[in-house]
This record gives structure tokens, sequence and C-alpha cells, in this order.
């Protein structure tokens, strides 16, 4: 059985105020890309003037967006323009990204940025002993959120693996060792929030979408290293998660039919060699030293150990290759490559850019890729911008 349901929070339910798809692609559109004129969000929305007023005059009346004179903007006769924008501190959304060794939470404002953050041990993977330190640190983090004097309308959960965001279960999480897991249910049950719940690389790439490094593109992708290879994508201004929830799995594109087992059953994926466990298991097996940790694999290759360097060299060019794999198949503008394996990016960032180089199409090799740091933090935060985008499209 779940923990028991700690007291829901004691303010009135809101909705928010988006009777129709256009008011949301208007906040949406705001809230990435403003303040903006509403002549200028009206061309960036595809909408009419019209359109755009009355989606905004509901927003603007019940304090989601603001709407100030710009007087740097003034024109040569007549009254200056009008800038929107959102009033970040209307509302507060709570954001956690699970590990298999800790929760890391975040509050955020409605512009999804931290207000605070706390990281809990988790010592159980079992999801009841996961529930019950989810419960404590929303708890905490709720009383936090008093002092705000705004409420908490939402909380966004991010998990590894196969995550049915739709159904809120997570599927199979190979880190958390979970199948089938109910989460969004479960946790809103304990909490007393409405729950979303996604995969965490596909909840980065919504917050790198929305306030990182995808602001205006319409389509890119987020590649992620460290201790799984994953990637979150942006079609068509839309992060796509596919028919069964998986699109974007370049961890498990093959890239060497005759490599190593991969714990999906197949041989030489990407994850299969470039995933840090993988790393450490191909310095151990190489070297004979018993490597326990990524830090002490950087090491031994940062100091010159031939067969740590080699391990390293050969995770490049699988994770060039995936990244060309996804170039070749969808022609982003942009792949951001972020997570914790980034700690290593000396070791093999000539090796993505040689592989990539090499296996890119024609004009794919023209993608702009990039690195950006980004540590657990921003993964939760990016948990917070599911809350706060299923607030805004499913208000009911």
């Amino acid at each position: 059985m779940p923990p028991s349901p700690s007291p829901t929070p004691s303010h009135p339910a809101e909705t928010f105020p988006a009777g129709t798809p256009a008011a949301s692609q208007i906040f949406t559109t705001v809230l990435s890309q403003g303040p903006l004129t509403r002549l200028e969000l009206a061309r960036r929305a595809g909408l009419s003037a019209a359109a755009v007023t009355k989606a905004v005059r509901p927003l603007i009346e019940s304090g989601y967006l603001l709407e100030d004179a710009d007087t740097e903007a003034r024109p040569v006769l007549g009254r200056p323009a009008n800038l929107v924008r959102v009033e970040g501190g209307r509302a507060l959304f709570l954001g956690l990204k699970l590990t298999g060794g800790e929760i890391i939470g975040v509050l955020t404002d409605l512009c999804c940025r931290i207000l605070l953050a706390r990281h809990v041990p988790l010592t159980d993977r079992a999801p009841q002993a996961v529930l019950a330190s989810t419960a404590e640190l929303v708890k905490e983090l709720l009383t936090e959120a008093d002092g705000y004097g705004v409420h908490v309308m939402g909380l966004g959960i991010a998990a590894s693996g196969d995550v049915d965001r739709a159904e809120g279960v997570v599927r199979y999480s190979p880190f958390l060792d979970w199948r089938d897991v109910p989460l969004a249910e479960l946790a809103s049950t304990v909490t007393g929030l409405p729950v979303t719940v996604d995969n965490d690389v596909r909840a980065l790439t919504v917050a790198e979408q929305w306030f990182g490094a995808g602001v205006g593109l319409s389509d890119f992708a987020v590649v992620t290293v460290g201790a799984g290879i994953g990637c979150g994508l942006v079609v068509h201004g839309r992060v796509v998660a596919g028919a069964h929830g998986v699109a974007g799995e370049i961890g498990h594109v093959t890239v060497d039919p005759s490599g190593p087992l991969c714990h999906c059953g197949n041989r030489g994926c990407v994850e299969a060699i470039a995933a840090d466990p993988a790393i450490r298991a191909r310095i151990r097996e190489r070297t004979g030293i018993e490597v326990t940790d990524t830090a002490e694999a950087v090491a031994l290759a940062r100091g010159g150990d031939a067969e740590a360097r080699e391990a390293y060299a050969r995770a490049g060019e699988a994770i060039g290759r995936g990244i060309a794999t996804v170039a070749n198949l969808l022609g982003p503008q942009r792949v951001v490559i972020s997570g914790e394996g980034l700690a290593a990016h000396d070791l093999f960032a000539e090796h993505i850019r040689s592989a990539f180089a090499a296996a890119a199409f024609g004009s794919a090799a023209q993608c702009d890729v990039q690195t950006r740091p980004l540590p657990f933090e921003e993964w939760a935060r990016g948990a917070a911008a599911t809350a706060i985008q299923s607030f805004i499209t499913d208000p009911n």
C-alpha cells in the first residue's frame, strides 16, 4: 500500500484561463520568447491581431500576463508600444528529478526560475519508499512556498527510462528497477497536487525548448551522456515521444554490431559503448584495474593511461555517430549535448566532432552541435517545466 496521503494543500482549485488552444499558444509564446508587443506576438504565433487581443484579455484580467509601456520603443508619432509579458510570480510549481541515489527537488515560479532546490538521499529504490521520500520532500517545498503568498499549481516528476506521460506510468526504469509503476496517480495521492510524469530527458528538453538553448528553434535535439545515453527531440516546435513513447532513443542505436552486449539485449548500442558504466567496464577489461567510479576512470585517462583514453575515444565516436543519425533523419538546427558525463568532455569532445562530421550526410553536417553542462537541479527544473506545460495546455 502507498504511504498515507499528506493533507491536500489548503487552497482552492484554480484552472488556467485559456479557453482555446490559441490562448495556450499565445501564452507559451510570451513565456518563452517575451516580452513582446501584440503585433510581434501575432506574427510569431501566426495568428491575427484580433485573435491575439481576444486571447490576451482574460490572461491579463487574471494576472497571468502584464502589459507595460515600452518607452524605448516609442514611435515618432503616437503612443509607445506596449509589451506583453508573463507575471512570473503569479503561480508556483514543483519539479523532482529521480535518480538511483537521490531525489532532487526545486520550487520554481511560472517562468520556471528556480527559487530554491533540495536534495534528498535515496537509499531504497522500491516505489513505496520513493513515494514516502517524495511526500516528505514535497511537504518541505510546500512549506517553503507558503512564504511566497501564491499557490503551487502542479508537480512534475522526471524519471529515466520508458515513461508514458499520457498515462502517468513509468513502464520501465533501469536505474530505479521499476516496471509499470503508476507514478502520477500515486504521487498525486500522497501530495495532493496535480502530477505530470515524464521521461527525464524529455523533461529537460521541454525546459531547453522554452527557456534554454532551444528558444525560437522549431527543430532541435538534446542528447545526454552519463549513466545512460538519452535524447529528446523537438520536431516542428513539439517535443515528440512517438507512438510508443520511446522516440529519440539514440542510446539504443547500433553503431558496432560486434560490440558489447547492451542491457536492452542488442549488441553495440551507443549506450553499451559510451555510458559511464560501459566506459568503466571497458577500462577494467583492458587494464585489469578495478575502477569503482567515473571519477577514477577520468583520472586514469587524464593521467595518460592509453587504454583508459581509448575507452573514452571509443565512447566519443559512438556518441558522434548517434548524433549523426539524429541529424540525418530529422535535420535539427541544433543538437545540445549535456548530462553528468560532460565531466569527461575533454577526453572525447574531438572524437564526437570527427565521428559526427564523418557520418553526417550532406547539409546535415551543418547542424550546430553545442555542449551545455546542466546540473541535476536543471533536470528537476525540466520536471517543473512539464508541470507548467500541463497547467497551460491541459487546464481541465
